[in-house]
């Protein structure tokens, strides 16, 4: 019964963000059509039906998205691409584990998770993130690349995040696919298991997208908004989370990092 309130809570929640996003692009639409209107007196204001005809229509069906979770992954991989995701509209955003129950990240916040492998037969969308020891660990665990290769078989979109690239790659799915993964140790990683490393943010080949570490799964995560909406919808979600980045400085890629600190990072 608790599982269900929870679940009932979380989704109300989702459905709140969403309706506030669809006030957004109803009022921004609606503006530019009295703006419109304003120039034109003899022109009617816009109703609802033109109104929401005017927003892009998905070019994808989604409706599902699932992001994997296991003890000890990495925060920001698996809460950056739901926050994101979650913005699509009709779209239910959930997490799905081996085990159903209470999932501890890297810094030890408790998330409980209400679905596992028994009752997630197909999805629209796979995330996977990255973590600790225990993503080198899921790359030999047999039940779990069983189960990312039969969901991966539903899919429109299968995906990873940081190192978590390396359990997607375990199932063999990203054999001769171009990857990318968090960039420690990361050529090595995806060329063991038979991927080509590019040193991108993130990288689409075909259905398998895979982004570098923690934060690029929002960028790629945006990207699959602009595949699935397009621009208008992503300039709009971009607009909703006030995605605007500027660091304090340059830094955070080995490409715009001094070598110095580079090496310290993987000495550590």
């Amino acid at each position: 019964m608790k599982s269900q309130i929870h679940e009932l809570q979380k989704l109300n929640r989702i459905s709140v963000s969403k309706k506030i996003l669809y006030v957004i692009l109803a009022s921004i639409t609606l503006f530019s059509c009295n703006n419109s209107a304003k120039e034109n007196p003899e022109q009617k204001p816009a109703t609802h039906e033109e109104i929401m005809s005017r927003l892009d229509k998905p070019k994808l069906n989604i409706k599902t998205v699932g992001i994997l979770l296991y003890d000890n992954f990495s925060t920001m991989d698996a809460m950056g691409p739901y926050q994101v995701l979650s913005e699509m509209m009709g779209t239910q955003v959930f997490f799905v584990s081996k085990h159903k129950g209470i999932i501890k990240n890297s810094s030890g916040i408790k998330i409980q998770v209400d679905r596992d492998f028994s009752d997630t037969k197909n999805l629209d969308i796979l995330l996977i993130p990255g973590g600790g020891t225990e993503t080198l660990l899921l790359t030999k665990d047999t039940e779990t690349l069983d189960w990312i290769r039969k969901i991966d078989k539903t899919t429109q979109f299968t995906t990873s995040v940081c190192n978590g690239a390396w359990i997607l790659g375990a199932t063999g799915l990203l054999k001769d696919k171009n990857a990318t993964s968090h960039w420690y140790n990361a050529k090595e990683m995806l060329t063991m298991y038979g991927a080509n490393f590019q040193q991108k943010r993130w990288v689409r080949d075909g259905k398998y997208w895979t982004s570098a570490g923690i934060t690029a799964g929002i960028d790629m995560s945006l990207a699959i908004v602009q595949e699935v909406r397009g621009d208008n919808y992503l300039k709009i979600t971009m607009l909703d989370l006030e995605y605007d980045p500027k660091p304090p400085l340059q830094g955070g890629s080995v490409t715009n990092t001094d070598k110095e600190t580079v090496k310290m990072m993987k000495e550590m």
